[in-house]
Order: structure tokens, then sequence, then C-alpha cells
């Protein structure tokens, strides 16, 4: 995969799927491929890698003759870059000589500290995360010391997708993968990164002095729905210093930290639904008035639903700060890049739910298929809200905007959103669970027109 281009990888890797080579192996060579070409450094490389086990966890939602579409396309986009950025011959990842922790020291805060010394030196912090990885899970909390010194969507989602990709390709490779974080971290570890951070890292501790947090048992108390929706409104309207504080409160009065990640996920939420669009052309596939790709929204999305889910398998300390983070930036986010979010209305708008009323039941998923065709994001939106007072089967409605997900490029983040859409659905109480369905609705109909990069290849060669 690092040695052969796109054109003629994907046929090959076809013909061995047909000759009896698993989806499953695709995925580990093409995630190991990426990760030893790129090693955490290259935009378009760890986005692809972000990528990889959510077109996997696609493919499970097909039916055979189509189920490795998703994982084709994103292994062209993977292959592609690898041959940009020179294949074997430039991969970053090398072998690195351990080195040892000091005793008595906490390991993920002498790593935190090497990588704050010198943002330069990738290797010194690169050898002391070789030496304190002796399994899975250390590798994960020692990585996560590092992750949080900061609060940005790629150095979130990078970790909990390398995570995610041990699932499918096992946790032997969980330094390989988790590596590329800690060289992503130290490689951000710049001047303006280290203001934009400043007053992040020094909230962190408070909140965690404050209320007594590092060591304390977790609580297991379950809030009503009024509860989760008003926390999630506190973080959404409020600073990112009050939604932290709010999280640490929260967390020490001992509301279950599981519900507490699902009011993170929906002040997240809010900033799809509520977004007015780009205010101007970003590009050539993110016209003014797109919600797809890079936006605030599906960068908050994905972010949070990254924080909530390390958070679920971390250690206590981990847990906690998680939960703190994944407030502070969906916060942060709703402010960093202009717009008044807290003042637009929410979709679906009551113009276009009126519009959509009177939509027959069975005929909601054509309409829904049209408004996506022609990026109408409103009756996208619409549609969706309507289809959820209807007994019609939800799995038909997924079947839509997979569809969608797979043949267009979505500016290398549909394949995320999706997973992270499907996720947050599943986990979500029912209360809430369609508002994830309306936002990845609008964002499917923003993305329509761009095709994906060889996919009709993909097509052609399955013969779908």
């Amino acid at each position: 995969m690092q040695e052969t281009p796109a054109a003629r990888l994907i046929p090959q890797v076809v013909e061995r799927m047909q000759n009896g080579t698993s989806l499953r192996d695709v995925v580990a060579a093409a995630a190991l491929a990426n990760a030893r070409t790129f090693g955490g450094e290259d935009y378009v490389g760890f986005h692809t890698m972000m990528a990889i086990a959510p077109s996997y966890y696609m493919a499970q939602e097909l039916p055979e003759n189509r189920r490795a579409l998703p994982v084709l396309k994103v292994l062209f986009r993977n292959a592609t870059r690898i041959q940009e950025q020179g294949g074997t011959a430039r991969e970053v990842l090398r072998p690195v000589e351990p080195a040892e922790t000091p005793r008595n020291s906490v390991p993920g805060e002498v790593l935190r500290d090497a990588v704050r010394r010198d943002g330069t030196n990738v290797r010194e912090p690169e050898r002391l995360f070789a030496g304190m990885s002796s399994t899975a899970d250390d590798a994960l909390n020692n990585a996560l010391y590092v992750m949080q010194d900061g609060a940005d969507v790629h150095r979130t989602v990078l970790p909990y997708r390398a995570w995610d990709l041990m699932n499918i390709i096992g946790r032997d490779h969980a330094h390989t993968l988790l590596r590329q974080s800690v060289r992503f971290c130290a490689k951000a570890e710049q001047p303006r990164q280290i203001q934009y951070y400043g007053n992040m890292r020094t909230a962190l501790p408070r909140v965690l002095d404050q209320h007594r947090l590092v060591g304390r048992e977790l609580g297991n108390r379950r809030p009503e729905d009024r509860w989760i929706e008003e926390l999630s409104d506190t973080i959404f309207r409020g600073t990112p210093e009050r939604a932290a504080d709010a999280v640490g409160a929260a967390l020490a009065e001992g509301f279950d930290p599981a519900a507490i990640g699902e009011a993170i996920s929906l002040a997240a939420n809010e900033l799809i639904l509520r977004d007015n669009g780009r205010p101007n052309d970003e590009g050539p596939n993110k016209p003014r008035g797109s919600v797809h790709g890079d936006s605030i929204g599906v960068h908050a999305c994905d972010s949070a639903n990254a924080w909530r889910n390390l958070s679920r398998v971390a250690n206590q300390r981990n847990k906690v700060v998680c939960l703190i983070l994944g407030a502070w930036q969906a916060a942060r986010d709703r402010g960093d890049r202009g717009g008044n979010f807290t003042t637009w209305e929410r979709y679906p708008r009551e113009d276009a739910r009126e519009s959509v009323r009177t939509v027959e039941p069975t005929r909601i998923l054509e309409a829904l298929d049209d408004a996506i065709r022609n990026r109408n994001q409103t009756r996208a939106a619409a549609l969706v809200q309507r289809y959820s007072t209807t007994d019609q089967p939800v799995r038909s409605l997924w079947d839509v905007l997979l569809r969608y997900a797979i043949s267009e490029d979505g500016a290398l983040h549909h394949e995320k959103f999706y997973r992270t859409s499907m996720e947050e659905f599943a986990s979500v109480r029912a209360t809430f669970k369609w508002r994830y369905l309306i936002a990845l609705a609008r964002v499917t109909a923003s993305g329509h027109g761009y095709p994906a990069p060889g996919h009709a290849d993909a097509c052609r060669l399955l013969g779908v």
C-alpha cells in the first residue's frame, strides 16, 4: 500500500478480497501504511487515518456485494496521499529506542513535560512514550496527558479513532497508532499554540482542585432529561471557563459521567443545528452557506464524541479531564470563528417544517433524497424531523444518508461525521436521538455534488 499508486492498488485489493483476503486485513494494512508514512504529521494523512475505522463500521451496515465500498473510498485517498508524499522512502515513523521514566514519577506528566520543553524535539517524547507503553491501556492513559494539554479537534479525534481502530486490528498496535498523537502534539507545541491553550492550561488544574476531582470516586446519579438539557445549555451558552466549571461541579455532585457526556454532545450538536453556514466560499467544495467538512459544527461534534468516548475507556483521572475539556472545547468552538449561534434559529426552522407537513410518510425518503441532491439543507432537516413523527423504520433513513456519506467527498469529514452521528444516536436517551439524524441530514445535503475520487471505479470493480 505504500508503494502502489491508487489506480493500480484498488483493483489489486478487490482481486485479493475476491480470493479470500478479509476486509479487516485490508483495513489493518491501510492503517499501518498510513501511520508509518505520516506519523500524525500530514493534514490529509491524519484525516485519512481518522476515516479508516469509520469506513469499516460503515461497511458492516451494507449488503455483502457493496460492503467494501466505503473502505475502498478511503483506501484510494490513503494511497493517493502516500504517493504524493513519496511512499516508503519518505515514511516518518522509524524505530525508536525506549527511554526509562524516572522512578516515583507519573509517566503521563513526564511525557507531557517533555513535549512542553521543546516542541521541535519529537524524539525525546517518542522514546519516553515507547518506554511507558507496555500495555494498550498504559499507552492510552499516558498519551492522554499530552493530548489534554490542548483542546483541538485533531489532537482529540486522532487518538480516539486510533483507539477505536484497535477494536478492528488488535491492541498489539496501540503504541504505533497512539504514537502519532504524541508526535502531533509535540509538533503543535509552538508559541502561537501555547498562547492559544494558555487559559485552558490554567483553568484545568483549578477546576480539578476546586472540586477535588482527582482520586474521587465518581458517582452514578442518573439525572432527568431536563437536567441534561440545562447542563447542555450552560455549556452551549457559557464561556469555556463556565462550561468546564459546570461539568466539574456535576462530577463532584455525583452525577453519572455518561450523562454529563450526553450534555456535552448535545451542546456541540447545537452548533450544526443553528449554523447559518459559511459566510464566504472556502474552496472548490466548501461554498458559501455550506456546513460540511471542517465546519464549526462538524468539528465540534466530532470533538465532543471523541472526548466522550475517551472518557469511557480512560482511568479515573483522565475520565474526569476528558469531560471537563469536552465542555471547555464545545463552549470555545461556539465563539472561536465568529457567529452568534445563541440567537440563530435551530434547524429545522418553522417555515421548513410547515412546508413538509403534508408529505405522506411513505414518500418522505423519496423527498429527502431529492432535497439532498438539490443541496437543500433546510428541507432535508425538516423531512427528517417529519420522519421522526411516523412509524417508518429508522434503518431506511440511515440507508439514504449512508449512501451519500460514501459516494460524496465530504471534504475529508463524511466518514468520521457519519460514524459520530451513528454512535451518538445509539448512546443518548430517546428524547434527544433525532437531533443527530437531523444534523446529519443537513450536513449530507450540504456536501452533495462533490463525488468522492475513486468511488465510481470502486463501484465498477465490485459490479454495483
